[in-house]
């Protein structure tokens, strides 16, 4: 028996944050064991594991979900609220409805006195209010540092809401600094209180296709299609999903994710705890990426012969549009940034067309990320590394030094720097899969034709950071290489 993972991703080896580096250096020390997790001596922000925990089951039908914690822990939720109105509304519903979120407001009384009866009061007024077939209780820094015991809260709730299951998520920020770990923790909590590792029988051609909050409706209808191109039925999860969704987990006969590092821990798990077979390779944007998603399901399902047909047929219908596009972008520089699974997945993209990456932002290096810098570092000169969670300082920095024509990512704070963007998270339009592809691709395009907005909006904002700054190294903070 192996030892149950904890939930916290650097609790396995070869697991990185705070790094600033070239990247052919990176690969070459990866390979040699010496790349070192590192810290900061400045930190301006980071994005922790609570949220990602409540982004991840947010859309679940019939949910209320409690967080355990100051008001201010759920301020981030507000990006999760909107991608979940926007879902709905592409989804053709008329009545669009907010998730039902109660925060139990700790306070100094409930640090000093304990916030149990509080969080008591809010999970019966979620039963009262909704009667919902699914609570879910979120821990946090507060409720961590006080000890109060969620697990025996909910176990003894349970007793009295005989129709509602009460679920404890133990994401306390401070467990972790890479925030991919509020996913495993949401996972971890849906395996033992709602699978509790019961074998069901299997369901021919079932997959498991796991996706967070930032795939828009378009994807999901992308991946879904190439699924069903193979014979495949898939069981989307947990983004609009359901209990009765979430209960055909162990039926499915392979598990695939859109997001690389989404549900990759709790794929091994599913695979060790009901033997369902997955499929672990990237994130579906760009060809390259795309095909490689694709044959890596197709493989587990027995598919290979369809699935070369099917890719050579969207190679035809797509090659001859992406020519188009590689014609206005071929030669451009760009600096990506984005969550580790989607910021390589960009990366990728721009081969089909023909740009020149300068510099890279995204919150971990392990082992994946090793993969594509190496594939990376044989089609483009060095480039930079900058593995970091929400340190915008840095990325302005290094932003203003390289002068790339483009930004793809999270495009905030260098949108005002006057570089065109394009947004990676869009959970509203496609990107994924062969024709998000050339949505994207049209989009960089346009974007760099017309970059009027972004010129006039650095002309007109400042961004709080002194000009000396930017003639400082963007990494003198990283500390404990």
């Amino acid at each position: 028996m192996g030892t149950q993972y904890s939930g916290v991703r650097e609790s396995k080896p070869g697991r990185l944050n705070d790094l600033g580096i070239q990247s052919k250096e990176a690969e070459a020390q990866f390979k040699k064991g010496c790349l070192k997790r590192a810290d900061r001596s400045f930190s301006q922000g980071l994005q922790c594991q609570q949220i990602n925990s409540m982004a991840c089951l947010m859309s679940l039908e019939d949910s209320v979900f409690v967080s355990h914690s100051p008001q201010g822990c759920v301020g981030c939720a507000i990006m999760a609220i909107d991608m979940f109105r926007v879902g709905q509304a592409h989804r053709g519903e008329k009545i669009i409805k907010n998730p039902r979120i109660i925060v139990t407001n700790l306070d100094q009384k409930s640090v000093v006195f304990g916030g149990e009866q509080k969080l008591k009061e809010s999970v019966r007024k979620a039963v009262e209010r909704y009667n919902p077939k699914l609570i879910f209780v979120y821990a946090s820094c507060a409720s961590g540092i006080i000890g109060d015991d969620i697990d025996s809260i909910c176990a003894n709730l349970e007793t009295e809401f005989s129709g509602t299951t009460i679920i404890p998520i133990h994401c306390e920020g401070f467990k972790s600094k890479i925030c991919a770990s509020g996913f495993d923790a949401a996972f971890l909590s849906i395996n033992k209180y709602i699978l509790k590792k019961k074998k069901l029988p299997s369901i021919p051609n079932l997959v498991n296709l796991f996706a967070p909050t930032t795939v828009s409706y378009a994807d999901q209808k992308e991946m879904e299609r190439m699924l069903k191109s193979i014979g495949a039925e898939a069981n989307y999860i947990p983004f609009y999903s359901s209990l009765e969704k979430i209960k055909r987990i162990p039926q499915a006969v392979a598990s695939t994710s859109i997001c690389k590092v989404f549900a990759d821990e709790f794929m091994k798990t599913l695979e060790e705890d009901y033997g369902i077979p997955y499929s672990h390779t990237v994130m579906p944007i760009g060809i390259r990426n795309t095909d490689k998603w694709f044959r890596g399901i197709a493989k587990i399902l027995g598919k290979e012969a369809e699935v070369e047909k099917i890719i050579a047929e969207e190679h035809k219908r797509i090659e001859p549009l992406v020519a188009k596009i590689r014609s206005r972008l071929e030669g451009k520089r760009v600096f990506i940034c984005g969550g580790t699974g989607r910021s390589f997945a960009a990366a990728a993209l721009i081969d089909d067309f023909g740009m020149r990456l300068v510099g890279l932002e995204t919150p971990t290096y392990d082992e994946d990320a090793q993969i594509d810098v190496e594939y990376l570092n044989t089609i483009h000169k060095d480039f930079i590394i900058d593995v970091a969670n929400m340190q915008p300082f840095e990325q302005v920095n290094l932003v203003k030094k390289l002068k790339p024509d483009a930004f793809i990512g999270v495009p905030d704070w260098a949108a005002k720097l006057g570089i065109p963007t394009t947004h990676v998270l869009d959970g509203k339009r496609p990107t994924m899969g062969y024709d998000g592809l050339l949505y994207l691709g049209n989009k960089i395009a346009d974007q760099l034709s017309n970059p009027g907005f972004n010129k006039k909006l650095a002309a007109h904002v400042k961004l709080p950071y002194r000009d000396s700054w930017y003639e400082e190294n963007p990494f003198k903070y990283i500390v404990g290489v």
